[in-house]
């Protein structure tokens, strides 16, 4: 599918915005270079699990360590350094659990869920500009805490684990 007509109307850091025009319809597309979340669980069987303050939701909220991928990086790579940034998690072994869209109404993001098991601590080296607090979940209590959970790629990311588990 092509639009007939599309054009650039903000270029930001983050995303950019396009208008395009489907027949006699306008749409806004969000774009974005696309993003990785990470359901890590450690040697000791505590998954992790990260508190930080969004602004659009305009609270802090509990998530799965996420980010968004540096032009031309493989979402893979993108996982790995933010498991370690966020969490202070290396290593283990790591599988693709799914890649989607995160809200294709009007944007393009497409995200990666990984799964990363046997995961070992390391130093956390968050960006200057991210207020990061590391929350530890023992995996046995993993399915009680889903329901504070607000975040859909951590909902997606916490119960595709569950499921294979």
């Amino acid at each position: 599918m092509k639009p007939d007509e599309s054009r650039r109307v903000f270029d930001g850091k983050q995303i950019s915005v396009d208008v395009e025009r489907w027949g006699d319809n306008e749409r806004e597309i969000v774009r974005h270079r696309g993003a990785v979340a990470i359901v890590a669980v450690d040697t000791d069987g505590y998954l992790a699990l990260v508190r930080q303050p969004r602004e659009p939701a305009r609270k802090r909220l509990l998530e799965l360590p996420a980010g968004t991928r540096e032009p031309d990086e493989e979402a893979f790579e993108t996982a790995k350094r933010e498991l370690e940034e966020e969490a202070g998690l290396v290593g283990g072994d790591w599988r693709l659990a799914a890649t989607f869209f995160s809200t294709p109404g009007f944007c393009d993001e497409l995200v990666h869920v990984y799964i990363a098991e046997g995961v070992e601590r390391t130093q956390r080296a968050p960006e200057d500009d991210e207020e990061i607090e590391l929350v530890r979940v023992p995996v046995a209590e993993l399915e009680s805490c889903l329901v504070g959970i607000e975040d859909a790629k951590t909902l997606a990311g916490l119960l595709l684990y569950l499921r294979e588990r």
